[in-house]
């Protein structure tokens, strides 16, 4: 099995990138979070995960080892595949989703994509004795959308809520408003917003 790739990343999409390694070109599926950490024509470590099905063998890569333990954890719960476990980190930080665990937060874990309320309560069942010694930010509401500069927390919640309308993550806008450390109007942050986004 493979353990990680090292090779430059020649392309990125919304979901996957090709990895060339000594001249041979991996694709490999990735989640926002470790997507935000790559840039084309750089070089990079990808810690990785081999899914082998009857017409494929495909291959999903993590820029931390924080974010392949919990995709383990995850695919080891019956119903959760790779594409879902792929999408839930895509949708949320490990340390959200920890939190989510000990908080035994069902409904928060309902809005992950791909999740049930059946599942969410599995998830806990099977997750919160293994993640019983996890460590995390519990000073971090799950629902705090304001993670930005001094003074923009009304602006910066409403620019979420009309960003989340669009189709955007929770994640993604927070790693793009946290670079933001001020702003004169919520359509202002937004704009921005929207310029960063696309760039992925």
């Amino acid at each position: 099995m493979i353990g990680f790739l090292r090779g430059k990343v020649t392309h990125v999409f919304s979901d996957y990138c090709f990895l060339d390694v000594r001249d041979v070109g991996y694709r490999v599926f990735i989640s926002h979070a470790t997507r935000t950490h790559l840039s084309v024509g750089e070089e990079v470590m990808l810690y990785v995960h081999t899914h082998v099905r009857e017409d494929a063998l495909l291959l999903y890569g993590f820029f931390s080892q924080e974010e392949y333990d919990l995709f383990q954890h995850l695919i080891g719960i019956s119903g959760i595949g790779p594409k879902v476990a792929q999408g839930i980190l895509s949708a949320t930080t490990a340390n959200d989703f920890y939190r989510m665990i000990h908080q035994k937060d069902v409904k928060a874990i309902t809005k992950l994509p791909g999740i049930g309320k059946k599942t969410a309560e599995r998830i806990i069942l099977e997750l919160k004795d293994k993640l019983a010694s996890t460590s995390f930010d519990a000073a971090t509401d799950t629902n705090d959308i304001t993670e930005i500069g001094d003074g923009m927390g009304d602006m910066a919640a409403e620019a979420t809520e009309a960003l989340l309308s669009l189709g955007f993550q929770q994640s993604e806008i927070q790693s793009v408003f946290k670079k933001k450390s001020d702003g004169e109007s919520t359509e202002e942050l937004i704009r921005y917003a929207l310029a960063e986004l696309q760039r992925f």
